[in-house]
């Protein structure tokens, strides 16, 4: 059966590397290399070493933690627990990418967990709403925006939130940027002065 697999022409290379991996890895590259006459010898060589370089993904975990403060309880403990990741690493390691930041500030991470229990992780900037309530001075956004303005900001203020947020928005350029902040800013009941 790996033989036919191999000496099939129809199918790409990749394909046929995954396929005989699946059923006898030592002999996927000796197969597919010496048998599929289509793909050289060094695209398949550098192939499998990828293939087999490349470390399973277990799943992703999505948190919001406060800069400098993650610690074994929840949500950090059960969240990375339940992928059996070693909680103190991460919290070491968290929290020392974050010394720089403001304290308790709320920081997203995109924890990655693979199956040999290690991980990496990806932190995002901090939200925009938690940036325009700290600008405007306020512990909670309007419940009825349209009608109910509870603070202002300024445009120099929401430019430097665009700048800090940058990074994460899809924005095209500075401009829709500074646009998008000010938007998030008029759901939240706070005007833009200047926008």
């Amino acid at each position: 059966m790996i033989e036919d697999i191999a000496r099939s022409r129809l199918q790409p290379a990749s394909w046929l590397l995954r396929s005989v991996s699946r059923v006898r890895p030592e002999r996927a590259l000796s197969l597919i290399a010496i048998t599929h006459r289509y793909h050289s010898y060094r695209t398949l060589t550098r192939s499998a070493e990828v293939f087999n370089m490349a470390k399973k993904i277990i799943g992703f975990i999505k948190l919001q933690i406060p800069a400098g403060k993650a610690n074994p309880s929840p949500p950090v403990g059960p969240a990375l627990g339940q992928r059996g990741l070693n909680i103190m690493e991460f919290c070491k390691a968290f929290n020392a990418q974050t010394q720089g930041m403001e304290p308790g500030l709320p920081v997203p991470v995109v924890i990655t967990a693979f199956a040999d229990k290690s991980f990496t992780f990806i932190m995002k900037t901090p939200p925009a709403t938690v940036l325009i309530k700290k600008a405007a001075k306020i512990d909670k956004g309007s419940s009825k925006p349209h009608t109910d303005k509870v603070g202002n900001i300024t445009r120099a203020q929401a430019e430097e939130i665009a700048k800090t947020k940058m990074p994460d928005l899809t924005a095209a350029d500075f401009d829709a940027a500074v646009r998008t902040i000010a938007g998030s800013a008029h759901s939240m009941g706070i005007t833009v002065e200047g926008v």
